[in-house]
C-alpha cells in the first residue's frame, strides 16, 4: 500500500535510485495521449495508461523513456481482504502512523493536497508521492525526492511506479492480495545517474532486499491486525489519537478479521 510502501516508492536513495537495469518488456503499441505516448506493457504487465490525463502522461513519458534504473517486484501476497488493502492503500497517514506506533518502521506521511502525500522514510531519504490514476486493480503514481548520505550528501530524483493488484485466496481458504510493482527511476544528476548505472548488477541484491523490507513492513501490520487486536486498537489511541473515522474503520476491521477485541490468540508478531 502506497502509505506504507513508501520503502518501496522512495527513489532518491542510493539504493533504490540505482535499481538493477533489466529489460523491461514493452508492447509494440503505445497508447497516446495529445502530445505524449505511453506504453501500454511494462515488464510483462498491461497498464490502462490510455486513462492517464494528457498533462500527466507527458510528465511521466521522459522517465519511463529515459530511466536511470528499472525494475519489477511481485507478485507479493498480503494477508488482508481487497477492501482492507485497498482502504490502508489510500490512506497513507493512517496506515505509516499504525506502522509507526507498532515500532515496525519509523516512516512518517501527512498528506500535501489532493491525493498527494509527503513521506520520510526515517532513513535520510523523503519525498512526494502522488497519485495520478486509479481503478480496483491498478495504481499509477508519480514521486519527487531527494536522499542524504554519507557518500552523497544531497542527490534528487523522480519515479514512476505501476502497481497491479489481483485478489487471490490463500491456502487456507482466506483472501489475500497480490500485489506487482514496476518502477522507473530518474536521477536529476546526469553524471550521477550514469555512474550508478554501471554498477546495477552489483547494487541489484540490495536494492530488491530494501524493496522487500518495505513489502514486509506491510505484511507485519496486516498481521499485527489479525494477531494483536487489542494492541493495535491500543496504539491507535493514543495520543495523537487517529481522526474519528479511522478509529471506526479500525475497530470494525479488527472485529471482522475473525478474532474479537480482547480475545486475540497468543501467537504475536515481534515489535
Amino acid at each position: 500500500m502506497i502509505s506504507a510502501w513508501f520503502p518501496l516508492l522512495r527513489f532518491g536513495s542510493l539504493c533504490l535510485t540505482s535499481v538493477v537495469g533489466l529489460s523491461v518488456a514493452m508492447g509494440p503499441s503505445p497508447a497516446h495521449s495529445e502530445t505524449c505516448s505511453l506504453p501500454s506493457l511494462h515488464a510483462g504487465e498491461a497498464f490502462p495508461v490510455e486513462l492517464v490525463e494528457a498533462d500527466w502522461a507527458c510528465r511521466l513519458q521522459p522517465i519511463i523513456s529515459n530511466y536511470t534504473t528499472a525494475n519489477k517486484l511481485g507478485p507479493i501476497r498480503t494477508p488482508l481482504s481487497e477492501s482492507v488493502y485497498l482502504h490502508l492503500l489510500d490512506h497513507p497517514p493512517m496506515t505509516v502512523s499504525l506502522i509507526n506506533r507498532l515500532g515496525i518502521a519509523p516512516y512518517q506521511s501527512e498528506p500535501r493536497g489532493p491525493l498527494r502525500y509527503w513521506g520520510d522514510d526515517g532513513e535520510g531519504t523523503e519525498g512526494t508521492v502522488q497519485l495520478v490514476y486509479q481503478d480496483r486493480t491498478s495504481r499509477i503514481y508519480y514521486l519527487e525526492g531527494s536522499h542524504h548520505s554519507r557518500l552523497f550528501s544531497h542527490i534528487t530524483g523522480k519515479a514512476v511506479v505501476l502497481l497491479r493488484m489481483n485478489q487471490v485466496t490463500d491456502s487456507n481458504g482466506a483472501e489475500a492480495m497480490d500485489s506487482t510493482f514496476v518502477y522507473y527511476t530518474r536521477l536529476d544528476n546526469r553524471f550521477l545517474s550514469g555512474l550508478l548505472s554501471l554498477f546495477r548488477p552489483l547494487v541489484g541484491g540490495a536494492v530488491t532486499r530494501k524493496m522487500v523490507k518495505g513489502v514486509d513492513s506491510v505484511t507485519r501490520l496486516s498481521l499485527a491486525m489479525q494477531q494483536q487486536p487489542d494492541r493495535v486498537l491500543s496504539e491507535a489511541a493514543k495520543p495523537p489519537a487517529l481522526f474519528p473515522d479511522e478509529m471506526d474503520f479500525l475497530r470494525q476491521t479488527l472485529a471482522n478479521l475473525g478474532h474479537p477485541i480482547g480475545t486475540a490468540p497468543a501467537k504475536t508478531v515481534a515489535p
